[in-house]
């Protein structure tokens, strides 16, 4: 597992992954208002048995259903992803491409009842790769940005990588507020998209700033800050592995303000080809709506993000 998945998914565009920040612009009422109400609103617990509910992320409004669009005009559809970013695309054992990403451009193509085909690139050469027409659509966590939206069309997002708080076992709150965690000593990365949530909103909790997450994790395992505030889909390996020990749990719910956490990661194709875009719209739709969905989360996500 990379170590750093947030920075992985937001930092690495054309050598970099591409910042999952400032995606849109908020008014400050709206945001704050959506950090304490609206921020877990987009997730359903999901019982599974023997186990205590899931919370699994939906982006899908089922009064909104999407049209299907005229899909005899789709042939195939080349599907390209990274080479290399567990859990969401690897090389499994077989050589095959694999990952959640994989897996659900299947479930698309499934659903289209069409011929796919799904090729492994170092992230650094999709962008090209389409735009010289190697290929139909990208599926590799590629976070939808301002800047790709200039180069490329995106498909509705299909998930999303929110922030949490993270505390000691012992410690862990049903909600995270401003006014709990008044004096509170909570750990961020130092400039990163969640230390500067911390300093908009949680004003008067006293803020540590860390310059990685080996040294943030190590901090709240010492005992050394009451919580620390990252991105959740790391955080939630690193509650399930080796490394923590099983010391921590997270602690209230999900933050997904677009304005910090970005506005979601979703399926690229390019510019003008509505025909392939809707189509994915459609079928992401039909896989949610049928469940496929969640068992797909389910399968990869044992400690959800959201």
């Amino acid at each position: 597992m990379q170590p750093q998945i947030v920075q992985s998914i937001n930092e690495r565009l054309l050598g970099v992954h591409m910042a999952l920040l400032l995606a849109v612009t908020l008014f400050g009422a709206l945001l704050a208002a959506s950090a304490f109400g609206a921020a877990s609103a987009q997730v359903a617990p999901k019982a599974i048995a023997g186990s205590t509910p899931q919370a699994v992320p939906g982006f899908w409004d089922p009064r909104r259903r999407p049209d299907r669009p005229d899909l005899s005009r789709l042939t195939v559809i080349r599907f390209m992803t990274e080479t290399d970013y567990p859990p969401f695309n690897f090389t499994g054992a077989d050589g095959n491409p694999a990952g959640f990403n994989v897996d659900l451009a299947r479930l698309l193509c499934e659903e289209i009842k069409v011929t796919c085909t799904v090729q492994m690139r170092r992230f650094e050469t999709l962008l090209d790769a389409i735009s010289s027409n190697r290929g139909d659509a990208i599926i590799a966590s590629l976070a939808v940005t301002p800047q790709l939206r200039a180069r490329l069309d995106f498909t509705d997002p299909y998930y999303r990588a929110p922030a949490r708080f993270v505390a000691r076992r012992d410690a862990v709150m049903p909600e995270m507020r401003p006014e709990y965690l008044e004096g509170k000593k909570i750990g961020a990365i130092a400039g990163s998209a969640h230390e500067a949530y911390l300093k908009t909103l949680f004003t008067d909790a006293e803020l540590h700033s860390y310059p990685n997450d080996e040294a943030l994790r190590l901090a709240l395992r010492r005992g050394e800050v009451d919580f620390i505030f990252g991105d959740a889909i790391s955080l939630a390996f690193w509650i399930n592995g080796t490394d923590s020990a099983e010391c921590c749990a997270f602690s209230g719910g999900p933050f997904v303000e677009s304005r910090y956490f970005g506005e979601g990661v979703g399926i690229a194709v390019r510019k003008g080809n509505d025909l392939l875009r809707q189509a994915l719209n459609w079928a992401l739709f039909r896989v949610w709506e049928k469940g496929r969905y969640t068992d797909l989360w389910l399968r990869y996500f044992s400690v959800s993000p959201f």
